[in-house]
Formats: C-alpha cells, structure tokens, sequence
C-alpha cells in the first residue's frame, strides 16, 4: 500500500507500517503539503484493526525529519503562522493518538519539528550519527507543541539548556539524557528496529493496544486516578480470550533445562 510520494506506507503481512517522509532532498523537512499527507496516512492506519506496530522514519541517509519548512515558515505572518503550527501539532499528535506502539527510527538529523515528532513516538531507536536539537530559537522563534513532551522526557534542566540555546547533541548524550532509548551503528539500525517489533509481535494484540492508551492515560491523571483506571483495563482485558490462551501456550512451553559444569 502507498500514500502519495510524499509519505509512502508500506504494511507487512504481519500487520507493521512503515511511514517513510520522502523529502530526502531537503532533509525530509515538514513543509504543509507533507504535513496534511502524514496526518491523512496516520489516521488512516488507526483505523486498521488489524495493525500491530509503526516504524516512522525519513528516506534517506541524511535525516529523520529536519524540522520545519524554513521556506514556508519564513512567508508566514500573524495571520497564517497558527494555521502553520497547528499542522506541526496535528502531525505530532497523529503519532501519540495511534493506538498501537509508533517506534521512531532516526537516522541523521532530527531538529525542531522532526524532534516534536519524534518525541511524540512510543519510543526512539537512532543510529549513532544521529544528531539531534530544537535550533528555533536562533530563527527568531520558540519551541512550541510537542516540545511540552521533552520534560518529561529529560528533565526541565536538559529542556531549558536544549530549548534555550538551540544547540545540538549527538546521539550517545540524547542517550544518556533518556531521549533515546537505543542507539547503534547506522549498518544496525534496521536490525535494532526489527528486534523491537519481534517484542510487540510477541504479545498479545488487544494487550498492547490497552497497554498503549493507560500508558498514554498514566501522562495526565493523579496516581490514585491511574491506578483505578488501570483495574478497569485489567478487567478489559478479560473481555476476549486472549489472556487465557496466552497463558496456556506460557504454562505448557518447553521449559529451559540448565546444566551446571563438573567440580
């Protein structure tokens, strides 16, 4: 299956997407025209109830998603710039409202808008030479939308140093600081990928889909909240047949048998 050129989705019999941004000459940048192409192909995937997982990657060597058009941005005004950004926040938001895992895999540059979105994926693999920042404010602008999602993922600390400078950190620091959760060499990306779609595909279908939206429900209630709405989505679970028939398979595996060497 294809979307226009711009976003193409390739979906495998194992019921994995892959939406690849194809504007690799310009460092897969989010101009509108691709915007409005990967929030219509995203939504389009939520509604497949037979989808299991998405991989989101930039075509290419170069880069993830570059940022924002710069060209577009720099023909806005007051008038046009909310337009602009709702699309950066609705592209952002197709990802975190999939209800199945969206794995970012980055290769290359991943600034601004490109790290808004990434950020908004379950979570990040990259390769090594992955380079990564939120350079707006050296255009004159701020940071906006899903850039509200890096505290909790690398403490207010990190966001004000990243958000405040516009610097850029390479891939082995976005690591350390918890805004990657794997890196590998650029020939082990693809590898890695699949290593974390075998996890998915190992569990159980309707599990994870209600894993994702209590996870995406933990982000904004109270502890007592999450931990009732938790209890309700256990009972859920117990709606199919699904847990018992996981757990036959588990009780009647072949068990591992473990020799110990001689004295």
């Amino acid at each position: 299956m294809s979307e226009h050129n711009r976003v193409r989705v390739q979906r495998d019999a194992c019921g994995v997407a892959t939406v690849t941004i194809d504007n690799a000459a310009k460092l897969n940048v989010l101009s509108p025209p691709i915007m409005t192409d990967l929030i219509g192909a995203m939504r389009r995937l939520a509604g497949d109830s037979t989808l299991r997982a998405v991989v989101l990657t930039g075509a290419g060597q170069r880069a993830f998603v570059g940022g924002a058009d710069i060209d577009a941005m720099a023909t806005l005004d007051a008038g046009t710039a909310r337009e602009f950004i709702t699309l950066v926040h609705q592209s952002c938001e197709a990802c975190r409202c999939m209800p199945v895992p969206v794995i970012a895999r980055i290769q290359g540059w991943a600034l601004g808008a490109g790290l808004e979105v990434a950020a908004s994926c379950d979570f990040r693999i990259a390769s090594s030479d992955a380079r990564i920042g939120m350079p707006e404010v050296r255009v004159g602008i701020p940071s906006v939308v899903e850039a509200a999602l890096l505290p909790g993922l690398i403490g207010w600390g990190r966001t004000r140093r990243l958000l405040l400078t516009g610097e850029t950190i390479d891939a082995a620091t976005a690591l350390d600081w918890g805004l990657l959760e794997e890196v590998v060499p650029p020939d082990k990306l693809d590898a890695a990928v699949a290593r974390a779609i075998d996890g998915i595909l190992a569990s159980g279908p309707r599990a994870v889909r209600l894993q994702k939206a209590l996870i995406d429900d933990w982000e904004g209630s109270s502890l007592e909240t999450a931990i009732q709405h938790g209890i309700d989505r256990f009972v859920d679970a117990w709606l199919t047949d699904e847990p018992q028939r996981m757990m036959r398979t588990f009780m009647t595996r072949p068990r591992a048998t473990h020799k110990t060497a001689d004295p």
